[in-house]
């Protein structure tokens, strides 16, 4: 999935190589170990195939304002399950689980101005906007939910 264009264009711009990949895939389970979250794949409960993943992540990212400490989500999903509901599944589900176990009141997320499709997943969900921004020298928007969407 990370190697596809269509993923990757409004998150890292760039097609990932395998070791990218395995770097992110170890990332994603050294969370678990030393925050007590992290990410999930996302699987098509019919086939049981993978189809993406979404979660919470702190990735000691250097970014003005700072969101230190506040849980960062994130979530990508291949391109064959674009537009079929998954996405909002889990994050449903995902958010669920995150004000039932994380102490901090915000989650923050940031998104490309051209991903229209998270955006729209985002405020649904009752993350808001609250700056526009740059990050690594790319343009993003910053968004928070407080817990319960509030």
């Amino acid at each position: 999935m990370w190697a596809d264009e269509r993923v990757t264009r409004h998150i890292t711009g760039k097609p990932s190589t395998k070791p990218q990949t395995w770097a992110r895939m170890l990332g994603y389970a050294g969370h678990w170990d030393f925050l007590g979250y992290g990410y999930w794949a996302v699987e098509e409960k019919s086939s049981k195939s993978y189809v993406g993943e979404l979660g919470f992540a702190d990735f000691k990212r250097d970014f003005e304002p700072s969101i230190a400490g506040i849980p960062e989500m994130g979530w990508a999903l291949a391109p064959a399950v674009h537009g079929r509901g998954y996405a909002k599944e889990a994050m449903a589900a995902a958010l669920q689980w995150r004000d039932a176990n994380l102490k901090s009141e915000q989650t923050a997320c940031l998104i490309n101005p051209g991903n229209l499709a998270s955006l729209a997943l985002a405020e649904k969900f009752g993350f808001r906007w609250a700056q526009d921004a740059l990050y690594q020298g790319v343009p993003v928007k910053l968004f928070f939910r407080n817990r319960g969407g509030r």
